[in-house]
């Protein structure tokens, strides 16, 4: 089994390229779902958290409300620090049991593993190849701004907290341009996925 690392930064369209790769036949994991997971009222994470921030991060619900959470800590570098290291063990238990069940069963398959920070964080290394979707800081800024209805200084916030992108793409084996066209990124994507599946095969 092929295992590939796909990542970018704040909206840089790493998300879309993910789910194109799945459509295209790939086993995709999203760290971002699996971390909604993880937190979730009875999953592993969550009571550690409420332990650590307290009652104010929830909703009505007693749900974890990752917006407050997200407000709480993305200023305050050791308080991110604090909830990545509850949350990043549970995210990459999970991936690891999805991972090996796919490869049990699609031993030539290609798992895709999307995430923002494999690079900061050097996991990066753990994948046989690496993919990076770039595009411009502003795009990030527009998009990001427009899809989560966050503020500008939010953005610029979580930002500061990831390596820019033109250093992320030195470390790329593929980079996906994601700044024109959803067509052109699509284009690059079965571009990716043809070599990517040339790797894959015995």
């Amino acid at each position: 089994m092929l295992r590939v690392g796909l990542t970018g930064g704040l909206a840089s369209g790493k998300t879309f390229v993910g789910r194109a790769l799945a459509e295209l036949g790939c086993f995709l994991m999203e760290a971002d779902e699996l971390g909604h997971q993880v937190m979730a009222k009875v999953a592993e994470a969550y009571q550690p958290i409420l332990t650590a921030f307290g009652p104010g991060i929830l909703n009505d619900d007693a749900e974890i409300d990752r917006r407050k959470l997200g407000a709480e800590v993305f200023g305050n570098p050791d308080l991110l620090a604090k909830l990545s290291a509850i949350v990043h063990p549970a995210v990459r238990a999970r991936g690891k049991v999805l991972v090996e069940t796919f490869a049990a069963r699609e031993p030539h398959g290609i798992s895709v593993y999307e995430a923002a920070i494999l690079v900061e964080t050097g996991s990066f290394r753990d994948f046989d190849r690496l993919i990076v979707a770039s595009c411009t800081r502003e795009q990030q800024i527009d998009r990001a701004v427009q899809r989560d209805h966050l503020t500008h200084k939010e953005v610029l916030d979580r930002l500061s907290r990831q390596m820019p992108l033109e250093q992320k793409v030195k470390y790329a084996d593929y980079v996906i341009d994601t700044s024109g066209t959803k067509e052109h990124t699509l284009d690059q994507t079965r571009t990716v996925y043809a070599s990517l599946r040339s790797l894959a095969q015995p």
